[in-house]
């Protein structure tokens, strides 16, 4: 699983010493070989060097990857059955990193043809005229994919082709190929073609891929053209969608060799290890507070108030780690603009203020059952409850990271800082230096940091971060009194 990364379109250019012309090739000993050949062997060839055969595949290494393997070496075309967010267009574009890197095509062939295996009339007779003089030309595999969102709007002529009207009017007969501007699939021969959301196309665009999956020829108003193309074709699709009868036609079902269940991260491990890979963090947010935002996803994902026929995409943890480090960053920039201590300069101009090095707090977490709510589908009977109900779901997941973490620990120095007369005050414009300056020596803090992973001699704001965890926790586990101010700061002190 994984944030979706297209195929980059700026291709390298090859290298000079390729064949240019079919003599050339013939003589270098090149070989035809169809996509699904190509597939095979170069999954084999990974295999046995040990190579990482998915890269960026995050979560599915004994449950997926196995089933997609075999569905490659038997040469089935496939669809990926699996909720929102699991990765599937992910894994479906790692694909292309299987097929050659080069693959001669002739030169100016709008359907990508092998020069060694043309297809179209004109590109079989231009071979019988120029024979190994015909122009070679060298095709990255980057550019040999393509994909297509099944919207109720798309035609045939977007997928297979159409007459073009122009063509006719130059004086081509109907009948004759050249007057067919080709679709998405025939100008993906010699790749892999993919189609997302299969079943949101319509019964009559269903159709036109009969023949691509079975017969491998197209069919164009009312004419059969006998192009034998050469693709792997794969879809992904909802499983409820997809086995709901009259979304997606029986024959074309019957089509497709191999059905793959994808799935969300079956541990923790796995939910961090996804949020590490593919988060783009503006500031640093510490171990415990990925942890706690993994629960988090996690916990939602799995609450009865949550539709789970849509599910909680993976997006989700990857968006609430982005959001709790830009509120970390706000945090920083606003307190550089006045609130922090000021650096006075040498030459006598007016002091700068100390910009204080972005950490996100477990604080900085609450923005995310707001900002975020977008991103869950809620049972009909919550309405209205949405954030309440991600709320509890968020102090539920701190609660069971501040046992994992500092279960066990002494933190009698942190409740006994805080007695009745006492309070310590954060928030999200309190900065580090305020909240340690609250907070001081504190018996058992160079342990508990330790233990959420932040090292011997952390940062002022990994320190302020640590202590904000343990406050939390504390309160969580009704050790700690907790509230919060009108002004949106909260303060820690007394007993719960």
């Amino acid at each position: 699983m994984g944030r979706v990364t297209a195929p980059s379109p700026v291709t390298p250019d090859p290298p000079a010493d390729l064949p240019g012309t079919l003599g050339e090739l013939r003589s270098a000993g090149y070989a035809y070989r169809t996509v699904k050949q190509e597939l095979r062997e170069n999954l084999l060839a990974r295999m046995r060097s040990g190579a990482d055969r998915f890269p960026g595949i995050v979560g599915y290494d004994d449950t997926v990857l196995p089933e997609v393997e075999r569905a490659l070496l038997a040469g089935h075309d496939m669809v990926l059955l699996g909720e929102r967010g699991q990765g599937k267009t992910r894994l479906i574009r790692s694909l292309v990193g299987l097929l050659d890197e080069w693959t001669p095509v002739i030169a100016g062939s709008v359907l990508n043809e092998h020069p060694l295996h043309p297809l179209t009339p004109g590109s079989r007779a231009l071979v019988a005229e120029v024979g190994d003089a015909l122009p070679v030309a060298w095709l990255h595999r980057s550019m040999r994919y393509g994909e297509k969102l099944a919207t109720p709007d798309t035609s045939v002529g977007d997928l297979i082709g159409d007459v073009d009207p122009i063509r006719i009017a130059q004086g081509r007969t109907l009948g004759d190929p050249e007057t067919i501007h080709f679709g998405l699939v025939p100008r993906t021969n010699r790749g892999i073609f993919a189609v997302n959301e299969l079943p949101d196309l319509a019964e009559r665009i269903q159709v036109a891929l009969l023949n691509v999956l079975e017969e491998r020829d197209i069919q164009v108003r009312g004419y059969q053209l006998r192009l034998p193309l050469d693709l792997f074709l794969v879809a992904s699709a909802n499983p409820e969608d997809y086995t709901n009868r009259g979304r997606i036609i029986s024959p074309l079902k019957d089509r497709f060799g191999a059905e793959v269940r994808t799935h969300y991260p079956v541990d923790l491990d796995l939910e961090l290890a996804l949020i590490r890979q593919e988060a783009d963090l503006v500031a640093e947010v510490p171990e415990h507070v990925l942890e706690v935002l993994a629960r988090f996803a996690r916990a939602v994902r799995d609450s009865p108030s949550v539709d789970q026929r849509s599910g909680v995409s993976a997006r989700f943890a990857i968006a609430a780690a982005e959001t709790v480090a830009a509120a970390a960053l706000r945090r920083a920039g606003l307190l550089a603009g006045g609130s922090a201590p000021a650096t006075p300069q040498g030459d006598g101009r007016a002091p700068v203020p100390t910009p204080e090095a972005p950490v996100a707090r477990v604080g900085d977490a609450v923005s995310v059952t707001s900002t975020l709510r977008g991103k869950v589908e809620f049972e009909s009977g919550e309405e209205g409850r949405e954030a309440e109900i991600l709320g509890h779901l968020l102090r539920t997941a701190t609660a069971e990271t501040f046992r994992s973490r500092l279960s066990g620990l002494d933190l009698s120095g942190f409740t006994a800082l805080v007695d009745a007369d006492a309070v310590v005050e954060t928030g999200e414009l309190v900065g580090s230096a305020e909240l340690l300056r609250q907070v001081g020596t504190v018996p058992g803090l160079a342990k508990a940091l330790d233990r959420l992973g932040l090292g011997d001699a952390p940062s002022p704001g990994q320190a302020a971060a640590g202590v904000e965890f343990v406050l939390e926790g504390l309160h969580l586990t009704r050790r700690l009194g907790k509230d919060v101010t009108d002004s949106g700061r909260t303060r820690y002190g007394g007993r719960a």
